[in-house]
């Protein structure tokens, strides 16, 4: 049995738009003749495929139909591309995963390395380096940057080496709650002075906090879901934070920010990418894997 291409696109459009009526605007249909080409694939494949909720939500058989039809997609443009065939309509889009601190710093040079020789839209997703891999089996996404070691089915798991964290607050922080801007802070002020997370799942700061032997539910601590206004905050004396380290030196370096101590905190990253033979694919992995060689900490 084989899933038919079109009726898949149309999956992948409902998924994406929310809604039926959405998707159908988009294609010029009526929400009737889109809900009905579904219930087709649906029937053809014997199995649910979306939850027709507002907003829409894919079962796990419709992420794998939508996984299918974005790498069709990317495929079928190649193809027509190698033929010499005009390939009407928009350029191939490929979803990608990137938490927030890659996306500030490092990732956005590789994206330009591969822009400068290849025409694809590139969408961006940005999520938590604990959570990208999720976009992947969703179908939202063809690529992710992620700590997730094991890669799901039809992906395979490229180590891209480490991001490193270092414990800094300014002058201003260091003031008030350590009365000095000199020597190591002890565990007490850690544990009554505020911290900053990027939001409330951040762990980075309270791995560092328990190295210190600090409970980290005893701290306060601020949200900023941010990495470029995190450091900022931190900057401004709002509290103590873990800044990368292509973030903190040039900071420490000026004395706008002093270094608490204690060892760096690193997070490993994996470049996620699907199994499908795509020379776009394939060339965006190149440039990943490059600049991470140059970019992040290798072993």
């Amino acid at each position: 049995m084989r899933i038919d291409p079109a009726l898949a696109e149309t999956l992948r459009l409902v998924a994406e738009a929310g809604t039926l009526e959405a998707a159908a605007r988009s294609q010029h249909m009526t929400p009737s003749a889109v809900s009905q080409r579904v219930k087709l694939l649906e029937q053809h494949l014997g199995q649910r495929l979306l939850v027709r909720a507002k907003p829409v939500r894919l079962t796990a058989p419709g992420e794998v139909v939508v996984r299918f039809a974005r790498g069709h997609a990317l495929l079928e443009h190649e193809a027509g591309a190698e033929l010499g065939l005009e390939t009407p309509g928009e350029l191939p889009r490929i979803g990608v995963a990137v938490n927030s601190d890659s996306l500030a710093t490092w990732f956005l040079r590789a994206l330009t390395e591969f822009s400068r020789e290849h025409d694809a839209q590139l969408e961006l997703q940005r999520e938590d380096q604990d959570e990208t891999a999720r976009l992947l089996t969703t179908g939202a996404a063809m690529a992710a940057v992620t700590s997730a070691r094991s890669a799901p089915p039809g992906y395979r798991s490229l180590p891209l080496g480490s991001i490193v964290y270092v414990a800094v607050a300014s002058p201003r922080w260091r003031e008030r709650w350590a009365e000095s801007t000199a020597g190591p802070v002890s565990p007490e002020v850690l544990a009554r002075a505020p911290r900053i997370d990027y939001d409330a799942n951040d762990d980075l700061q309270a791995t560092w906090l328990r190295r210190q032997d600090v409970d980290p539910s005893s701290a306060p601590r601020h949200l900023v879901p941010s990495t470029h206004e995190l450091a900022e905050a931190v900057v401004a004396g709002l509290g103590w934070g873990m800044l990368l380290t292509m973030q903190a030196e040039p900071l420490l370096a000026s004395g706008e920010l002093l270094a608490l101590g204690g060892s760096p905190v690193t997070s490993a990253l994996y470049w996620q990418v699907a199994k499908t033979p795509s020379a776009l694919l394939d060339a965006l992995t190149d440039a990943v894997l490059e600049t991470a060689r140059n970019e992040l900490q290798q072993r």
